[in-house]
C-alpha cells in the first residue's frame, strides 16, 4: 500500500501543476480578452468582457494620472468621498451627450459613448486616485 502512495503522489502533484498552469493561462487569457473588448465592436464582443476590460483601463488611467498628478486636488476628507461618487457620474453623462453628438452625424459608436461604460470608466479611475492619491487637511 505504501509503494501505491509513493508512486500515486508524484503522479498527483504533477496534474496538480498541470491544472494549476491551465486555471492561470485560462484566467490570463480572460483578462486579455477582457482587454481587447473595448476596442471591439458590439457585436463582436460581449458586455461583460467590454466593462471589465473598461474598468482595467480606468484604473491604469487612474493609476498614471498619479504619476502626473500625484496630489489630490480635493483635499477635504468629505469632499473628497463627495467626489468620488459626483465626477464620475458627471464624466458618464458627458460620454453619452458625446455619443449623441457622434450618432447623430453618423459617427461610429464605441461603448465608452454610453453612461454606464463612461461612468464605469470614470469611477475605476477616481477610485484609484481617492485611494492612492496624496492627500493635505
Amino acid at each position: 500500500m505504501e509503494i501505491l502512495f509513493e508512486l500515486l503522489v508524484p503522479v498527483l502533484e504533477f496534474l496538480a501543476e498541470i491544472f494549476l498552469q491551465v486555471a492561470f493561462e485560462w484566467l490570463a487569457e480572460l483578462g486579455f480578452r477582457a482587454l481587447r473588448a473595448p476596442f471591439k465592436s458590439e457585436r463582436e464582443t460581449s458586455p461583460e468582457f467590454a466593462a471589465v476590460g473598461y474598468a482595467l483601463f480606468g484604473m491604469a488611467a487612474g493609476a498614471l494620472s498619479l504619476l502626473v498628478f500625484p496630489s489630490s486636488f480635493v483635499h477635504s476628507p468629505v469632499a473628497r468621498i463627495v467626489n468620488l461618487v459626483i465626477s464620475p457620474v458627471i464624466a458618464g453623462m458627458l460620454m453619452a451627450v458625446l455619443g449623441a453628438w457622434r450618432r447623430r452625424r453618423g459617427q461610429d459608436l464605441i461603448r465608452l459613448d454610453r453612461f454606464a461604460y463612461g461612468l464605469l470608466f470614470a469611477f475605476a479611475m477616481a477610485a484609484v486616485r481617492f485611494f492612492f492619491a496624496l492627500h493635505g487637511s
